[in-house]
């Protein structure tokens, strides 16, 4: 690609990009989806749009998104499992910008067919993937690498009286957080926790 480039004056230098057109997928749990943004690549770096309300509401995901966060994670971190109850379930677009992370969800929908099954996917700033996580779900991440910085969308605010979580180490779902265990780091609440089976849930399957 180098050999096509040529030498302009740098306000109309002239590059050639590449466009990974944005794509949804739907994953083996209902309702779970991993979006794939347009990226434009060329030798500056990339841009891409992190959310458009109108371009994802033509792609089906009509939702209206009202709170932003942000973390930061060093290496070893393990943050989740969480969740809010109803009426304050949220629904999440999560994504990386900085580092990568393995991100966690858990199905907590009774009857739903992938009820306690959960999905662990890679997400970081190369593969620049977005995860859509709908309501009544336990939703973690782990730093596997140096470091991460985590940002999701929400379309309900935090609620405290709501919120409650699993333990990232419950025998029952038997997640695999690809840290080692001499290096996990967890917060004193996280790691006080109940395991799946005690844990308090109201979420239904519709």
């Amino acid at each position: 690609m180098d050999s096509t480039w040529r030498k302009l004056p740098a306000k109309s230098y002239k590059e050639p990009k590449i466009c990974f057109k944005m794509k949804i997928h739907q994953t083996k749990i209902p309702g779970l989806l991993i979006i794939e943004p347009d990226v434009f690549l060329d030798k500056r770096g990339f841009f891409y749009e992190a959310y458009n309300y109108s371009r994802y509401s033509e792609m089906g995901i009509d939702i209206r998104f009202i709170q932003d966060n942000c973390s930061y994670s060093t290496r070893g971190v393990i943050r989740g499992l969480h969740y809010q109850l109803e009426p304050y379930g949220q629904t999440k677009l999560v994504q990386v910008l900085k580092g990568k992370v393995l991100d966690v969800v858990v199905d907590l929908r009774q009857n739903s067919p992938t009820f306690g099954q959960h999905l662990a996917l890679e997400i970081s700033d190369e593969n620049h993937l977005q995860l859509l996580i709908p309501k009544g779900f336990a939703h973690g991440f782990s730093v596997p690498g140096k470091e991460a910085v985590f940002a999701y969308k929400c379309d309900q605010y935090y609620n405290s009286a709501s919120e409650r979580g699993i333990n990232y180490n419950d025998a029952t779902l038997n997640i695999n957080w690809n840290i080692p265990e001499d290096e996990i780091i967890v917060s004193a609440k996280d790691d006080e926790l109940p395991g799946f089976l005690d844990a308090e849930r109201d979420f239904m399957f519709v």
